[in-house]
């Protein structure tokens, strides 16, 4: 699958454990970093920040940086509360929550998030849903979604799935 494919709304990107999935995000954030946002989730490398410092770190490299759907988001995934904790201190769900949000928030033309649901709790989940079934009929902006299946509560643009690597 190439970038220049990706549709504008909502792309969904599955595949099998091991079928490239991640490695596709990262090797189209590597091609464009200036268009394409990807992070792992996990946030490696910044359990001594914050999260509005990991988000100050993220901001340089996204012009059109939405400050007030940060806002919007920290409240609807329930990140208020968190704000003044170091990554170490928090839970797996809430560190990709962290990256969820500022990934959301940083205006690239394509963002791409890597089995975007893992760990999150409900409410979290339906709010990421809310959001992204808002966003599929963005003109101009991609959301990827890779996970192992396509949401089927979400309007897809695309659902491309990968196949099955070979020996």
């Amino acid at each position: 699958m190439n970038l220049n494919e990706l549709p504008p709304g909502l792309v969904a990107l599955t595949g099998d454990e091991g079928s490239g999935k991640t490695r596709l995000l990262q090797q189209w954030a590597t091609q464009v970093p200036t268009q394409v946002a990807w992070t792992d989730l996990a946030l490696p490398g910044q359990d001594a920040l914050t999260p509005p410092q990991v988000w100050q770190a993220w901001r340089p490299a996204w012009p059109a940086w939405d400050h007030e759907c940060l806002d919007d988001l920290v409240e609807a995934l329930d990140l208020s509360e968190h704000l003044h904790k170091q990554c170490h201190m928090l839970s797996r769900g809430t560190r990709r929550k962290v990256a969820v949000v500022g990934l959301l928030a940083c205006g690239a033309r394509v963002t791409c998030l890597d089995q975007a649901f893992a760990a999150l709790d409900g409410p979290s989940t339906r709010a990421l849903r809310e959001f992204l079934t808002d966003m599929a009929d963005h003109p101009t902006r991609t959301w990827v979604l890779a996970d192992y299946e396509a949401d089927p509560g979400l309007p897809w643009a695309l659902v491309q799935r990968l196949p099955v690597p070979t020996k």
